[in-house]
């Protein structure tokens, strides 16, 4: 049976992956902050592990509550969003709860999850977002979250060359019908997921590193 790690599984797009994961057969260990996110989890049959990613003592400890898993897809969702634009200079504590969440908790991760994932020759993929690409920006929205992003696409484009049996990415969800992403956005959750899932489970030795989208488009700019 093939094993998931869904970090970042409380609700939304995480607690997505892992009701489809366990649908499709798969063994999911998920991450979570508190009681009902468990509960949630729990629900579906996943494993439920509690870790704060923008916690970093929290997310240290992550390693001795995988104890030598062998995790065939990961995955980092946990994802924190302020929308002011650049006539707004990010507060100190907007900056640490973007950059903590999006980029800090995603590095503490990585190297703890990553040996876990090339042990099975598998996928590593953290949410990013087409927000992050520089090459196209359109507007100074959300400038933190997009800064954030692009920060993450970087890190983990690096991580790939100390990771070789593993394929780490980045994948653009969408705009998706979350809480971040309001009901106006095009793409339910499912349906989001659904194409993620299918574009993680067909990947190529030269994705690797790269930020995907859900659609299986590959970004042409960063």
């Amino acid at each position: 049976m093939p094993t998931a790690l869904v970090i970042g599984a409380s609700r939304g797009i995480g607690l997505e992956f892992v009701r489809q994961y366990r649908e499709a057969g798969w063994r999911v260990l998920a991450t979570v902050r508190g009681d009902e996110g468990r509960a949630r989890v729990q629900a579906l049959g996943a494993q439920a592990l509690t870790v704060d990613v923008a916690d970093p003592a929290s997310i240290s400890g992550l390693t001795w509550q995988l104890d030598g898993e062998r995790l065939d897809v990961a995955l980092y969702v946990a994802g924190v969003m302020r929308r002011p634009d650049a006539r707004t200079p990010p507060t100190r504590e907007d900056f640490d709860a973007v950059m903590h969440a999006n980029v800090l908790g995603a590095m503490q991760a990585l190297p703890q999850v990553a040996p876990m994932v090339e042990a099975a020759g598998g996928v590593f993929a953290f949410l990013s977002s087409s927000m992050s690409q520089i090459g196209a920006v359109p507007a100074s929205n959300a400038w933190l979250y997009r800064t954030s992003k692009a920060a993450l696409n970087m890190a983990v484009a690096a991580a790939q060359h100390d990771y070789p049996a593993a394929t780490l990415v980045t994948i653009d969800p969408g705009w998706v019908q979350t809480d971040m992403g309001g009901g106006e956005a095009p793409l339910t959750v499912q349906a989001s997921v659904q194409d993620m899932r299918q574009v993680l489970a067909t990947l190529a030795p030269e994705d690797k590193g790269r930020l995907l989208h859900h659609d299986g488009r590959r970004a042409a700019t960063w």
